[in-house]
């Protein structure tokens, strides 16, 4: 199933309202929340989720926000040809030489995506801090499968987990095929999980050589 959204220039209006939205928003930040990334990249957040849905305009039929910690989402939403849309958002301070954020796990996505209705997306909104007054420099608002695999990454957490390697180099290929890049990602796990079996077999000997250092040492 291809969205209406993203197959079409609609998905740049959503990506112009977020900026827009954000931009005009003034005084959420104090002295001591706009040190914190953290509590800037919460009060963005905060912002989008109570005006995505309006700004989604015709694309949304329905819309949630309510969503646990440890959810794959943080919005969701419905669009009349029935395709279903959670969205991950991202903040990243430009100024900071290195951000690396967590997508998703492998296998949750790949269970996801079982339903060709179902699209995993990202909302990476990029900004800078000057005083107490957030400038949002730049708004990816994509499904997963439209990330390049040169900007993206593995973790080794569980099943394994889809990172971007570096938020100031993103790649976004509009139109990338769900069917390829899926491939893409069963390529990359193929290799992927020798390499971490090689690891785990160098530390399981590496605690043998420990094991065995203090069976040598005498008692106290």
């Amino acid at each position: 199933m291809k969205s209406l959204l993203f197959h079409s220039n609609d998905y740049k209006a959503v990506q112009r309202g977020i900026c827009d939205l954000i931009n005009n928003s003034k005084g959420f930040l104090t002295e001591r929340t706009a040190q914190s990334p953290r509590a800037v990249g919460d009060a963005i957040e905060s912002i989008v989720t109570d005006s995505f849905g309006e700004i989604l305009g015709g694309h949304c039929a329905e819309y949630s926000s309510e969503f646990s910690r440890r959810a794959m989402a943080d919005l969701a939403f419905k669009d009349h040809e029935g395709a279903y849309y959670i969205v991950d958002v991202k903040t990243h301070r430009t100024d900071a030489q290195f951000n690396m954020p967590n997508l998703t796990s492998v296998e949750r996505l790949a269970r996801f995506y079982k339903d060709d209705t179902n699209f995993f997306t990202v909302l990476l909104i990029s900004y800078n801090v000057e005083g107490m007054v957030v400038t949002v420099t730049d708004v990816a608002f994509v499904p997963i499968e439209f990330l390049g695999w040169n900007c993206l990454t593995i973790g080794a957490l569980g099943w394994g987990q889809i990172q971007i390697a570096n938020s100031n180099n993103v790649t976004v290929n509009h139109g990338y095929p769900r069917k390829q890049w899926m491939i893409e990602l069963c390529d990359i796990m193929r290799e992927f999980y020798p390499r971490e079996i090689a690891k785990i077999g160098e530390r399981a000997s590496y605690f043998e050589d420990v094991r065995a250092f203090w069976e040598h040492k005498p008692n106290e």
